[in-house]
């Protein structure tokens, strides 16, 4: 959270259009505010659990981004890299959607997507009373969960009793309130379009995360429902879902100056960590994986650009680890440029005098802060080991099914084994023993030179004394006389398995390896991550109160955690640096500009139609100043699971997708500086004109409300 220090006050003013929000709160908290910045609607047309309002229109996609109904017909936009999965598992070398694009021609064309889901938001509630009703002061923090997780369950059973809805509970400001998201779940959700790579990734990892950019992120999937519109699994009998509301789209386009709102699923934010917690991320955490994903990339982009086939198998995990990894670098840039330790120190040391200052809040938050510095350096002894459960023995895929051979051979039964059969299947899909190799050995190396002696599992002396510490050898070792080097082995030891071949899997030198890890972790490491935590957290929760009772005129917003909060704000350009001016928005001369560089960046290459459509200055309805715009920025408070979420103008039309952020404003999950946050849209006249003109698809088109 960005501190202003006021010299003659204690209390902070959330500065201008940062904040994730809650939409029940829109009328108390936000509405006076968005009216005076030149929003035209009331509270209860944003959110209402009565009538049909904008919240109806926005989908949590697939679990980790957001999605908005853009017809009657059920529509769906979303973002390129969030269909990218789905994208990919159509893909072949003969059926390249990747590098070509997709297009249905008709429903019939429209492709379904094994488990992907999308989720609408009935009804929101606060349940807090309820929910605490049975805590006292009494209680251990153990107790206090167990009594919150019985009444979690007794008001969710009340909930779905004869109803297909779900309902989820959720914890806020480290679990002193709590809210009930009553939701419907849409299980037959098909591709319907997507642009190629060339426009829907254009930039790539060169471009992402910065501005100026000029990506056409975005893919249209349509929700299918039976024929009482409620959801059903995927069925030809299945007819287009018919949404509560759906958004009508802007041809306006956008100035600087005009408001703008998102509504979607922000993932995790952490706005209210102490200069403890920074620390460690800003010194530790961040640097560390930031290091172990560029050697990871490494191995992967050489074997990409080498070869089509591993391209497509790798585009996904690849856009995944590059994502992240370009996030921290920027992140901990942006932290350290704003002083955030600093800043964070400031504001508990004003917290510090204010519990002095009352013999009451001395009892009650004096020992807060001191407690925590201790937990957190408990924390920093074994935070590295923990993240490299992920970032390096994960790091490697054959280890991850080690992991999953390992679950099979504990829970041993003929479901059991249907089940690792299919995971094997899914897991060769996507696979290239070569890379893995790498990756394999790359991961233990990292592991072994950054971890503690005392944390290492003993295959480091066998590393050292048969292999002479050449990690490549071992990992030649791994792959030479594992059972999970190759789908071939892998299914040949699962035929006609019986309880004698578990030895066989027991055995196996990737299982062995995989389980010395696990066994180092479970016995020394995850014992005093998990008790640290479970210290920090009632701490964190202690202490956030104190905040929201010594700042009584800041208006507080809860962390996010997926969700739906609206966020507002205005369209603006900034300066990255004193003497440097980014506009807020771009074009599609500066894509061709950029497509001359193709030969030297191959993220900039630029499909031949678009080219042919620029050169005749084909544009159609969707032209500004003689070009078309291709994306624009806000200051929008957003993060990862935003991606998708629809960007909107005062009277709710649809003028653009979100789909980043920029470099210079990564670090507004932890703090927010006004000057520099700024979320990316697609514009939604770019979007139309590639839908449209791009790909002669104005039979989507006309399925949409066009706002002239």
């Amino acid at each position: 959270m960005v501190v202003w220090l006021l010299i003659s006050r204690l209390s902070v003013a959330t500065p201008p259009d940062e904040g994730m929000w809650l939409p029940i709160f829109i009328q108390a908290l936000n509405y006076d505010d968005m009216r005076a910045k030149g929003l035209k609607l009331t509270a209860e047309q944003i959110y209402s659990a009565n009538q049909s309002s904008l919240k109806d229109a926005v989908v949590l996609f697939g679990g980790g981004c957001t999605g908005e109904i853009i017809s009657e017909e059920g529509l769906l936009l979303t973002n390129h890299h969030c269909g990218y999965a789905q994208i990919q598992s159509h893909s072949s070398v003969e059926k390249d959607y990747l590098r070509n694009g997709f297009w249905a021609k008709n429903k019939d064309e429209e492709l379904p997507n094994d488990g992907l889901k999308v989720t609408f938001i009935v009804r929101i509630e606060d349940v807090t009373q309820q929910v605490l009703s049975g805590v006292t002061p009494e209680m251990t923090e153990n107790q206090r969960q167990a009594e919150i997780e019985r009444k979690i369950k007794e008001i969710s059973k009340g909930i779905e009793k004869d109803s297909h809805y779900e309902a989820v509970i959720k914890p806020f400001y480290y679990g002193s309130e709590y809210y009930l998201f009553v939701t419907e779940t849409f299980k037959d959700v098909r591709l319907v379009g997507t642009p190629p790579d060339g426009i829907g990734k254009f930039g790539g990892d060169t471009d992402n995360w910065m501005w100026p950019r000029h990506t056409g992120d975005f893919s249209l999937f349509r929700v299918y429902a039976n024929k009482d519109n409620k959801p059903a699994a995927y069925s030809k009998e299945n007819v287009p879902y018919k949404p509560k509301h759906f958004f009508p789209i802007s041809l306006k386009g956008i100035k600087e100056g005009d408001f703008t709102m998102i509504l979607g699923f922000p993932g995790r934010t952490q706005e209210y960590l102490t200069s403890y917690a920074v620390e460690l991320l800003v010194e530790k955490t961040n640097p560390y994986r930031i290091a172990l994903r560029e050697k990871r990339l490494e191995i992967i982009n050489s074997a990409m650009q080498a070869s089509d086939e591993i391209r497509i198998k790798y585009a996904a995990e690849q856009a995944s680890i590059a994502n992240a990894y370009k996030k921290w670098i920027g992140e901990n840039r942006g932290l350290k440029k704003m002083d955030a330790l600093q800043r964070k120190r400031d504001l508990e040391g004003q917290f510090v005098n204010w519990c002095a200052q009352d013999e009451t809040r001395k009892q009650r938050y004096a020992q807060v802060l001191p407690d925590l510095a201790k937990h957190y350096q408990t924390l920093e002894k074994v935070n590295l080991a923990e993240l490299y459960i992920n970032e390096a023995v994960f790091g490697a895929d054959i280890l991850y099914l080690a992991y999953q051979f390992t679950a099979f051979v504990d829970k041993f039964s003929d479901k059991e084994l249907d089940k690792i059969k299919r995971r094997v299947e899914g897991h060769f899909k996507n696979y290239d023993a070569n890379i893995d190799r790498q990756l394999l050995a790359v991961c233990l190396q990292a592991y072994y030179n950054d971890i503690p002696q005392a944390l290492h599992p003993a295959v480091y002396a066998k590393i050292q004394n048969e292999f002479q510490g050449d990690f490549a050898r071992y990992a030649q070792y791994i792959f030479d006389n594992s059972l999970l080097a190759s789908k071939e082995k892998a299914s040949a030891v699962l035929a006609n398995f019986t309880a004698l071949d578990l030895e066989k899997i027991i055995n196996d030198p990737a299982v062995e390896l995989f389980r010395q890890f696990l066994e180092k972790y479970l016995r020394q490491v995850e014992p005093i991550f998990d008790q640290t935590m479970a210290e920090i957290d009632p701490l964190m929760r202690q202490y956030v109160a104190g905040l929201r009772e010594m700042q009584t005129d800041r208006k507080f917003y809860p962390d996010a955690n997926s969700t739906m909060r609206l966020t507002y704000g205005t369209v603006a350009g900034y300066n990255p640096e004193p003497n440097q001016r980014y506009e807020y928005f771009t074009t599609l001369d500066q894509i061709i500009e950029k497509g001359k560089q193709a030969n030297q960046v191959a993220d900039y290459f630029v499909p031949e139609k678009l080219q042919q459509l620029y050169d005749a200055r084909d544009f159609g309805r969707y032209a500004d100043g003689g070009t078309v715009r291709t994306c624009f920025i806000a200051s929008n408070h957003t993060t990862g699971g935003n991606s998708g979420s629809p960007v909107l103008n005062a009277e709710g039309h649809l003028v653009g997708i979100n789909f980043d952020r920029n470099w210079e404003g990564t670090m507004s999950d932890v703090m927010y500086d006004p000057t520099q946050v700024r979320n990316i849209t697609a514009d939604i006249r770019y979007i139309l004109f590639i839908i449209d003109k791009y790909a002669e698809a104005g039979y989507l088109i006309n399925e949409m409300k066009i706002i002239e």
